[in-house]
């Protein structure tokens, strides 16, 4: 019989510290950019305008779902590694490589570019996370493809609206 006492105040890592220090140290600033973008997402949202405003109102609330499951997913898989992910506001503000957003109302091509530039951003993270994970553990790597894969179709949608040709 297992002593559940001793399991519910296990926190280590199954895969061992060094695993799991390795996966936080891609995973962490994920965390941080996601969550910035879904903050920042909703900023967009409400103040963009222009034609197609409704289209591009609500694409961006899918967007904004889109990298809160995404920011949600990835800081699981650390905490679920055993160790502890830093989602605070004052951790986000100070730690995000995602550009700011300009205040207040905004045209649909500028909203667009801003948000597309934040994408951008956070791919970069998500690259070096996928190529570097790949000799650390590739379950962590596998929900990394599996965000890039979704925040490439989102920039797509997006960019779609202010595309030239």
């Amino acid at each position: 019989m297992t002593d559940t006492t001793t399991v519910a105040h296990k926190t280590e890592s199954i895969w061992g510290a060094d695993v799991a220090a390795g996966v936080a140290q891609f995973l962490q600033p994920l965390v941080v950019n996601l969550t910035a973008m879904s903050v920042d997402g909703k900023q967009a949202h409400w103040h963009v305008r222009g034609p197609n405003f409704i289209g591009i109102h609500e694409l961006l609330d899918v967007y904004v779902d889109h990298v809160r499951e995404w920011a949600d997913l990835v800081a699981e898989r650390v905490v679920a590694l055993g160790l502890p992910v830093d989602g605070r506001t004052g951790t986000v503000a100070s730690s995000t490589t995602t550009p700011a957003l300009n205040d207040g109302f905004q045209s649909i091509p500028d909203t667009i570019a801003q948000v597309v530039s934040q994408i951008d951003a956070t791919l970069e993270v998500l690259h070096k996370g996928i190529t570097d994970l790949e000799d650390i553990d590739v379950s962590s790597q596998d929900v990394l493809v599996e965000i890039e894969r979704g925040l490439v179709k989102d920039r797509w949608f997006l960019f779609a609206h202010i595309a030239q040709d």
